[in-house]
């Protein structure tokens, strides 16, 4: 039997505001979310015994919400750190360590109220080995992959920017987007060039805000009331805190890995999904996560992004919120990843794809560093 068959989503939320919220702090963001998810489920903290969070530690957490849980997870791999908190959850839930999670993102990316500082620590291998050479983040490390995908499959900067065009069609249809104005190709190349090849639009928001989700198992989920969205495959893996040290600048090994494991686990093949999500931190992010999941072959995700597959009408919907280009992107992007495939599969999605019954959500955290993948699913594993 696999550890994920029979557990559920039966909450879900973000927090009340999204954007700019600079009279919250991150703790703050956390708790609202916190509280936005329990009330969908119709539950209340003192239903929770177990507890997973990323950017603050769950300690801090569960002393600020009341809760003692049975079952703690405070993972920290960057963005896609929630989505290895719902592979984990599961295993807990079904080792019957614990029967109700909480898994929580709070976030003051724009407004910096309450948190921490981006910057590696100088005793780290990125602080040791890149740092010193001038890279700062990810505006910088990013074009060290991408520049090294188009010398070597020739992708053009039409292309590129085609990725942030489409993800603004998406977001255009949903009005809790941060950037809903329609753009073209043109506007994204003329837009500010950041870091050689990424100009501004292919850059993800700088934003505040969060989300959080309601974890238990199956045989309780349909008595909750909002639709139960069941965890049918889970992956993880790390490669690298390093860019300059990935394997094959053009391809994730992480990806390769959470990817396939998330899949195999819910035995279910690329025809099967409905629905994509691929975090898209930058715009080059989708086309590796394509190709990573073998949606594509190696040097065609551009060209099929361009023919519009991933456009609202298009055969595999992809990043339908926006994404982190145009709906939200507060640091750590997983948590709001995941949420649109639970609207997706609850049938109440902003812009919502018809007969969604199988979500596939990747994740990446750092710059390539890790990978999270949550397969969502109408129905539970028989």
């Amino acid at each position: 039997m696999k550890v994920n068959k029979g557990v559920a989503v039966v909450g879900a939320a973000e927090t009340t505001e999204l954007g700019v919220i600079p009279n919250q702090s991150q703790q703050q963001l956390h708790a609202d979310a916190a509280l936005n998810a329990l009330a969908d489920a119709g539950l209340t903290v003192k239903d929770v015994d177990g507890l997973a969070t990323a950017g603050d530690r769950p300690t801090d957490l569960a002393y600020y919400l009341g809760i003692t849980p049975k079952w703690v997870d405070g993972t920290a791999v960057g963005g896609c750190s929630f989505m290895l908190h719902v592979r984990h959850a599961v295993a807990a839930i079904m080792a019957g360590h614990c029967e109700t999670v909480l898994i929580t993102h709070g976030e003051s990316g724009r407004s910096g109220v309450g948190r921490d500082g981006f910057a590696s620590a100088p005793s780290s291998l990125a602080g040791q080995f890149e740092m010193p050479f001038g890279p700062m983040g990810p505006t910088s490390m990013f074009t060290l992959p991408v520049l090294r995908y188009m010398k070597d499959y020739g992708m053009t900067h039409e292309q590129l920017a085609m990725v942030a065009v489409v993800q603004r069609e998406w977001a255009s249809q949903n009005p809790r987007a941060s950037q809903q104005e329609p753009i073209t190709v043109d506007d994204v190349l003329n837009s500010k060039m950041i870091a050689y090849p990424f100009h501004l639009l292919e850059c993800c928001l700088v934003t505040d805000g969060g989300g959080a989700l309601i974890l238990t198992k199956s045989e309780r989920a349909k008595d909750f009331p909002q639709k139960p969205v069941y965890i049918i495959g889970t992956g993880e893996s790390v490669e690298t805190p390093m860019i300059s040290q990935m394997q094959d600048l053009t391809s994730s090994r992480a990806f390769t890995v959470a990817g396939p494991a998330a899949m195999d686990e819910a035995q279910i093949s690329h025809e099967d999904v409905d629905h994509l999500m691929v975090y898209d931190a930058f715009a080059h992010l989708p086309i590796y996560g394509l190709e990573d999941l073998g949606f594509c072959e190696r040097g065609e995700a551009p060209s099929f992004i361009w023919e519009r597959n991933t456009a609202p009408g298009g055969k595999l919907p992809m990043n339908t919120n926006g994404g982190g280009l145009s709906y939200m992107h507060s640091g750590m992007y997983g948590m709001y990843a995941m949420q649109e495939s639970v609207r997706q599969i609850r049938g109440v999605a902003p812009a919502q794809v018809p007969d969604v019954e199988v979500s596939l959500c990747l994740g990446v955290g750092g710059m390539f560093g890790a990978s999270g993948c949550i397969v969502f699913s109408s129905e539970p594993m028989l």
